[in-house]
């Protein structure tokens, strides 16, 4: 193998499910389905037998998304500029759209906490340097996190024990990590002429990275290097992987969507995901912002 073939040919890699409208955020729920987003805001839900149900709607545009202890499932609505919230059912709210006067500018990524703590990407505007990463407490109060990861904060994920957040930065490109009590940034890793997006971690603490341009999965180790994990020059099978997540009984099936396609792509991995938070957030009603 040389150094630019991938860990994951091509051809390792099926369709799991068609039809959906360019899906950017892909995510495992609790109650044993994929679910995924549509760019006219469509909410869907996916079994592993690739069966699809457009179960709810926004109107805006999907971005990534998480779901808690009771299925309902949160997705940043860039059009929106919010966090929805999308019952099971298909009722559909807004559960935070920033705070102190300062409203969202494309919201990307939600990822829980075990205590139910949501923690959120605001990517701001492309090339301007304005974002930042909110808090968003049970029941839909926020806070400004940290507003030092500017360059267009994508994808998150909790590391291992939860200390740190991981968060994609497009355009430094690369990714970094936040101690989630307070302390410096930290580089993980760092990419030339790409434009990493999503990530998830797998139950050994590698790190999937998922590129919108051009069209690869990257996996990083402990110690920051970086292999070409799979690559799909045709853009046939991924064509601007955006978003990534461990699925399937055993956490063993790696989703990707892609929103240059209409498909979720799925393949077979060696060591599973690491699994996610879905926290009971109780009866809580969903707030329009706060303050």
């Amino acid at each position: 193998m040389s150094a630019l073939d991938p860990l994951m040919p091509i051809s390792r890699f099926e369709v799991l499910a068609e039809g959906l409208d360019h899906p950017e955020g892909v995510a495992w729920g609790p109650d044993g389905h994929v679910y995924a987003g549509g760019e006219a805001g469509q909410l869907y839900r996916v079994s592993m037998d690739g069966e699809v149900e457009q179960f709810a709607g926004t109107g805006g545009f999907i971005l990534g998304l998480c779901l808690d202890g009771e299925a309902n499932v949160y997705a940043c609505d860039s059009a929106r500029g919010a966090v929805v919230r999308a019952t099971p059912s298909g009722e559909v709210s807004t559960y935070f759209a920033g705070a102190g006067g300062r409203p969202l500018v494309s919201p990307n990524y939600p990822v829980f906490d075990a205590a139910g703590n949501l923690y959120v990407s605001e990517s701001g505007e492309w090339g301007l340097g304005n974002g930042r990463l909110w808090v968003v407490r049970p029941g839909g109060k926020g806070e400004v996190l940290r507003d030092d990861v500017a360059a267009f904060p994508n994808g998150l994920a909790l590391g291992p024990g939860g200390r740190y957040l991981y968060v994609v930065v497009s355009t430094l490109p690369g990714v970094v990590r936040v101690p989630v009590d307070g302390g410096p940034v930290e580089t993980v890793v760092s990419f030339e002429r790409k434009v990493p997006d999503g990530i998830a971690f797998d139950a050994d603490g590698a790190l999937y990275v998922s590129c919108y341009s051009p069209d690869e999965i990257w996996r990083v180790g402990h110690a920051g290097r970086a292999e070409l994990f799979a690559s799909d020059w045709q853009r046939t099978v991924l064509a601007a992987p955006t978003n990534v997540a461990f699925c399937g009984p055993g956490l063993s099936t790696l989703v990707v969507a892609s929103l240059g396609r209409w498909h979720l792509t799925r393949t077979e991995v060696d060591v599973p995901g690491q699994p996610l938070q879905y926290p009971k957030l109780g009866r809580a009603r969903p707030r329009e912002g706060s303050s």
